[in-house]
């Protein structure tokens, strides 16, 4: 009786042991993940970057939240991605805001100029021509891991390329594109170009912003999502039991 009376209380102490070593193990390791990541600049104060995400890429700051980059083999695919949609962008918005400053066609009229061809002569033209250097850019890259123009990988003729430039390219595209997304929905909205847009606002911002137009509740619902969305995320930090120590704004 005696024996199995000094069992139990064995186990128990034991099953206490181990219960205040699995509770303080989730605060240690957010401490940890947070230690990690204290000496990066990430996209949000606080943030912690998944794994696959440590900072050695040109304009890492940890933001994934659909996971994208979680497969090693396709991360460098999808950076090199956004690189050259970044860079059509930059070029789109620069020839956008040019064409609008000097008086040419709108660009949602360029489809329709008379260019001594027709719409299927042009489309033939660019398919094959595209077809070329696509085909010459994938073989550099899957050689090199970097993007280029014909042989020359990468392309970089006047001696520029430096790691700070790489990230200053990075954000330059990503602000482009988001201009670019910005410029559609702007003549999607009120048939406006960016310069017409802008002269329009500052003749009488009250009445001509974001909130008057058509799409003004949808525009406040989506900033207050993007005002509280921080607060839940960081609720859910401190509550959450510490089982998962990336940060993960959707949950999929």
């Amino acid at each position: 009786m005696f024996s199995l009376t000094t069992a139990r209380h064995a186990i128990a102490n034991r099953a206490t042991i181990v219960d205040a070593r699995s509770t303080t193990r989730a605060p240690r390791a957010r401490v940890a993940a947070r230690a990690a990541n204290a000496d990066r600049e990430l996209w949000y104060p606080g943030a912690v970057a998944p794994k696959y995400l440590d900072g050695t890429m040109a304009g890492d700051y940890g933001f994934d939240p659909l996971r994208l980059g979680a497969n090693p083999e396709t991360l460098p695919y999808l950076q090199e991605a956004e690189l050259m949609n970044g860079r059509w962008a930059m070029a789109a918005t620069a020839g956008i805001l040019f064409t609008d400053a000097v008086g040419l066609p709108k660009w949602w009229e360029a489809g329709a100029v008379d260019y001594g061809m027709d719409f299927q002569q042009l489309v033939g033209f660019q398919v094959v021509a595209m077809s070329i250097l696509e085909a010459a850019r994938t073989r550099g890259f899957m050689k090199s891991g970097e993007s280029g123009v014909l042989n020359a990988f990468p392309f970089d003729p006047a001696g520029l390329d430096a790691p700070d430039k790489r990230v200053k390219e990075v954000k330059n595209a990503r602000l482009a594109m988001v201009a670019f997304l910005g410029m559609v929905s702007q003549y999607a909205v009120t048939g406006l170009s960016p310069l017409e847009g802008l002269e329009a606002h500052m003749a009488n911002p009250q009445a001509v912003n974001l909130f008057t137009s058509s799409v003004g509740g949808e525009a406040v619902a989506f900033i207050a999502f993007l005002s509280t969305a921080p607060t839940f995320l960081l609720a859910q930090k401190t509550l959450g039991d510490g089982s998962d120590e990336e940060f993960r704004p959707i949950p999929w």
